[in-house]
């Protein structure tokens, strides 16, 4: 995913994204406990910790590896990360099981998934095909992004939303389909990631 102009992409050790990750989901799930529990029991970041090691493989050209390395990540965490995904950092993914994330996705910085997500395609044509998330999105539980559709920076999408069409930066999603408003100015999202009237 392009940089914007000014933003330089920063250099950090292996131990260095480990700890900016593990104090991510610290500050993120409130029933977090301590570093060394995030680290051993949060499927999510084992996933994205394989990613990684997938992703480098992919890149390099390495395909089979990369996928067979997706796939066991997969078994291990019920999390399905296409090696091809392109995902920034402190992304974290709050329970994980059932989140599913296509080969042409890109995922900005400081990006949270709730369990169930699907970040898929509509179409088996070639090139980009999933959703691109621009920093600081949030996706509620079992929502549905599809197709090459863009969802802007700090947008909310509700529980069990369906988005087939691109969100402005700041929206509010919710529905099946999904419709995008403008997010309140002190608006607190978070309930519509898992609150039963948002659901289908």
């Amino acid at each position: 995913m392009p940089l914007p102009k000014g933003r330089r992409k920063t250099r950090m050790s292996w131990f260095g994204r480990v700890r900016e990750d593990i104090a991510s989901a610290r500050l993120r799930d409130p029933a977090a406990r301590g570093g060394l529990e995030i680290a051993l029991l949060y499927p999510g970041l084992h996933a994205i910790w394989a990613h990684r090691v997938d992703h480098a493989l992919w890149v390099r050209g390495l395909r089979f590896p990369a996928r067979m390395g997706s796939q066991i990540a997969r078994w291990l965490t019920g999390i399905e990360i296409h090696p091809g995904a392109r995902i920034g950092r402190r992304f974290f993914i709050d329970h994980g099981m059932g989140v599913v994330i296509g080969e042409t996705a890109e995922i900005g910085d400081d990006v949270m998934l709730y369990h169930g997500v699907t970040l898929g395609g509509r179409t088996r044509d070639a090139g980009k095909r999933h959703p691109t998330l621009e920093d600081g999105v949030l996706v509620g539980a079992g929502a549905k992004i599809l197709g090459p559709v863009v969802i802007g920076a700090r947008s909310a999408v509700g529980a069990n939303a369906v988005v087939t069409k691109d969100a402005p930066a700041d929206s509010v999603l919710t529905g099946v389909p999904a419709k995008a408003r403008p997010r309140v100015e002190g608006e607190n999202t978070a309930r519509i990631l898992s609150v039963p009237d948002y659901s289908i």
